[in-house]
């Protein structure tokens, strides 16, 4: 499948198929979007929005969630914030999500059953990481939503002129119900 996506890549970019799409690192609309990896939503959830290429920074993570408060998703609303002029910030969840439910229990033994030495998952264990929450998942949607919200209005590096809500998207009709 690689291949045939470079080979794709090759003419797309012989062809300027790109033209469309060119637009400054700015987003026109100085919003970022914290929202799930699930693949219904990469292009409903622009399309529900209104947005088109060069509007908005998205962030996407498995469940649009933060697993750390120093971690990659808050770095990349600062960087958002801070470089690149972002004013508003849209976290999104959705109806039907994945990670709602997911056991990190579960995924471990999967890990194990993959091959993934017993060994390394203690070495990550003992060095403070809770393998089982990192990798689990949420009970409620609308519960992670509001946790991310939440962590992210009362965090100590999150300027407070910033506007951050929290909403539910129908992975189906793209509907968005505010949390």
């Amino acid at each position: 499948m690689i291949e045939q996506i470079v080979e794709y890549n090759k003419k797309f970019v012989e062809n300027k198929g790109y033209e469309p799409y060119l637009t400054s690192k700015y987003p026109n609309k100085k919003l970022a979007v914290l929202t799930c990896m699930d693949t219904r939503l990469t292009e409903l959830l622009p399309a529900a929005l209104g947005l088109k290429n060069g509007d908005a920074k998205i962030i996407k993570n498995a469940g649009g969630v933060i697993t750390h408060p120093y971690g990659s998703v808050v770095r990349s609303l600062l960087v958002a914030i801070l470089e690149l002029g972002v004013e508003q910030v849209m976290v999104i969840g959705h109806t039907d999500c994945g990670v709602q439910g997911m056991d990190g229990n579960e995924l471990l033994g999967e890990l194990v059953e993959r091959g993934i030495d017993k060994e390394h998952i203690d070495i990550v264990r003992h060095s403070g990481i809770d393998l089982e929450k990192w990798l689990g998942g949420f009970e409620s949607v609308e519960k992670s939503v509001e946790e991310t919200v939440h962590t992210l209005k009362t965090h100590p590096l999150m300027p407070k002129d910033i506007e951050i809500k929290g909403f539910i998207m129908d992975s189906e009709t793209g509907e968005l119900t505010e949390v």
